[in-house]
Order: structure tokens, then C-alpha cells, then sequence
């Protein structure tokens, strides 16, 4: 016969149990802490309820830098990002819950590897990640709080603009956190975030920085861009998404369970379907074979055509005003990248 358990016992473990870290990603800490920024963020119980739910979990298994994560560090994940832009839109407006609830939900809608397989068979993250937000099991963490899908919908839109989600070409709290956490990843980030956290405010809807951080933040910006348009993105970027089509076009997988595949899910499928086995096996330990010229490529030559779908570019407010008007300099800088190369020969050695 069991042993019957002595209360006061049970409560003494109860008081000595391990306590979750202030960077805890399910919401068990009533306060999260970016470690990029280093904003405390007190969780409100919808924002912790979300952080349970299987697209928010799922973040945490998608890459943020997409393929380019097989040449270099940017290894850190789609919800580390995810919370960052939460602790910023936490910081510049803490009171507008809608806001820090589509601050959350924004990048639900992401892909395997995020960006990299956006437009195949015509998936969009951004149609995606909307549908999620009203269906189960977002759509009733939110009315069990009081908050309206459709709402939130609308906070994730184009208009009215918020610093969430601006899209007029200056620079919103999603990129931000982009830019920066990526310089961090590679070694470029040269201010301390926190620091420059200090240096910022919300203005018309966009992040407005002093000329020195806005400065910072250009030189962030265009590391980006050469970044995407290095060999370190065009190659893996280029040989997954020709993995992905002949996943679709070899087996029953369809676009829409594609596009709800973790980044350990894609490869395991890569490696169990016979058209991309090998090749997976190659992007992954022989990459340095992988070879990237600029531009097209005469009929007959070895390889594939690839062309990127975009470069980033936004821009922050200098002191308020728009960057052409109070920073030229760095207006050229942003302008000279309309200049990379976007069209790339890819090919195996």
C-alpha cells in the first residue's frame, strides 16, 4: 500500500520547485526579458495563453534567416525574432493590447526556413498567418480574452499604418528587429541594442532615430541587403527551393501541409523522398561546392537560374524628417542598393 503523502512535504517541494528562466518562451515567467534589447515585458494572460499555442510553438522550429542558415550563424529562430518585435511594440506602446497581441501573431504565417519558399505554388506568408489568427486555436484564445480576431486582423494590415506593420517604406519595429538581431548573428552590430533602444521613438507610425543610430541602422540595412545577395544566401537559398518543388511535384505532400512544416520536418521529408535525397545530403555537408556567378548565363551552361524576390530596404526617420530630406548621405547609401544584383547562375562543382 502507497505511503500516504505528507502535506507539508508536498508543500515544501512546491516552494523549492525549479523556477523558469526570465527568457522562458511559454509564457511561465509572468515576465519575459528580451535578450537582444533587454526589455522586461510583463505578460498579460492572452500573451501567455498564445505563447502555448502549436503556430506560436511551431516558431520556435523555423529558422529566422531561411537557407542561409546552413553557411552561417543566423541560426536563431523565427520566435526569437517574433518576441523581440513583442518586447518593442511592448516598449513604444504598452497599453495598446491589440497591438502587442498582432505583435505576437505577426510571423504565425511563416513557412519552412520562413522566406525562402514564399511564392511556391503561390503560398504567402502573410495570407497564411491571417487565416491562422481567425481559426482554432488562435481565433478562441482570443475571444476567451475579449479580443476579436478580425481586430487583430486589422492591426496586421496595411492600413491604418502602425509601427507594426507600416509598409510605406520607412522603417517599422518588425524590421528593426531584424536588422539588428541579424548584425548581432554576424559580428556587425557595433551599438549596444539597449542603448539604442534609447536613441528611438515612434513617430507617423515609423521608427525615428538621432543621425548617429540612424547612421548605425543604415549601415545595418545594407549589410542586409549584401547579405541576401550574397553566395551565402543565392546557393542554399536557390538548391532548397528546387528541393521544395520536386518534394511537391514527387510525392502527395500538398502546398498547404508544405507550408506548416517545421525546418526538421522539410528535411526529414527531403531525405525520405528519392528525388531530393541526395541532393539534401549535398547542400547540407558539401555546400562548399556550391558555386554563384552574377547574372544570367549563356545557353548550355551548367546549372539553374535563380532571382531573388526582394531586397529590404526601409528606412528610418532622421530626427522626424524623412531620410532624403535630413540624411542624404545615407539616402545614397539605401539608393546604391537598387544597384545589387538580383538574377544569379547557381550550379554544383
Amino acid at each position: 500500500m502507497a505511503s500516504p503523502v505528507d502535506p507539508n512535504s508536498a508543500q515544501a517541494l512546491r516552494a523549492d520547485a525549479a523556477s523558469p528562466v526570465p527568457t522562458n518562451v511559454v509564457g511561465l515567467s509572468p515576465v519575459f526579458t528580451d535578450p537582444l534589447w533587454r526589455i522586461p515585458v510583463r505578460l498579460n494572460p492572452v500573451e501567455a495563453a498564445l505563447l502555448r499555442t502549436e503556430p506560436l510553438r511551431r516558431l520556435h522550429f523555423v529558422v529566422h534567416g531561411g537557407a542561409s542558415t546552413i553557411s552561417t550563424l543566423q541560426s536563431y529562430s523565427r520566435l526569437e525574432h517574433t518576441l523581440g518585435v513583442f518586447a518593442l511594440v511592448a516598449h513604444f506602446r504598452p497599453e495598446d493590447e491589440r497591438l502587442r497581441v498582432a505583435a505576437l501573431l505577426h510571423d504565425i504565417g511563416h513557412l519552412p526556413m520562413s522566406h525562402t519558399f514564399e511564392g511556391i505554388s503561390n503560398l504567402d506568408h502573410h495570407a497564411i498567418g491571417l487565416q491562422l489568427v481567425r481559426t482554432d486555436p488562435i481565433r478562441p484564445v482570443l475571444e476567451e480574452y475579449g479580443i476579436s480576431a478580425e481586430a487583430v486582423v486589422a492591426a496586421l494590415g496595411v492600413q491604418p499604418p502602425s509601427p507594426l506593420t507600416n509598409r510605406s517604406g520607412l522603417l517599422n519595429l518588425d524590421h528593426l528587429d531584424s536588422y539588428v538581431r541579424s548584425g548581432r548573428a554576424a559580428g556587425r552590430l557595433d551599438t549596444d541594442p539597449a542603448v539604442m533602444l534609447g536613441r528611438l521613438r515612434i513617430q507617423d507610425a515609423a521608427v525615428s532615430a538621432d543621425r548617429e543610430t540612424a547612421a548605425s541602422l543604415v549601415d545595418l540595412i545594407c549589410a542586409e541587403a549584401r547579405l541576401h545577395t550574397s553566395w551565402d544566401n543565392v546557393g542554399p537559398v536557390s538548391v532548397v527551393r528546387r528541393l521544395a518543388g520536386w518534394l511537391l511535384d514527387s510525392t502527395d505532400l500538398a502546398p498547404a501541409r508544405l507550408a506548416r512544416l517545421t525546418d526538421p520536418q522539410l528535411w526529414s521529408a527531403f531525405d525520405s523522398c528519392a528525388a531530393t535525397r541526395a541532393e539534401s545530403a549535398m547542400i547540407r555537408y558539401e555546400l562548399h561546392r556550391l558555386k554563384v556567378t552574377v547574372g544570367s548565363a549563356p545557353g548550355g551552361a551548367p546549372g539553374w537560374e535563380f532571382s531573388l524576390r526582394k531586397i529590404y530596404s526601409s528606412a528610418p526617420l532622421v530626427e522626424g524628417r524623412r531620410i532624403e530630406v535630413s540624411a542624404p548621405e545615407l539616402a545614397a547609401e539605401l539608393e546604391a542598393l537598387k544597384s545589387l544584383s538580383t538574377t544569379f547562375r547557381v550550379w554544383w562543382d
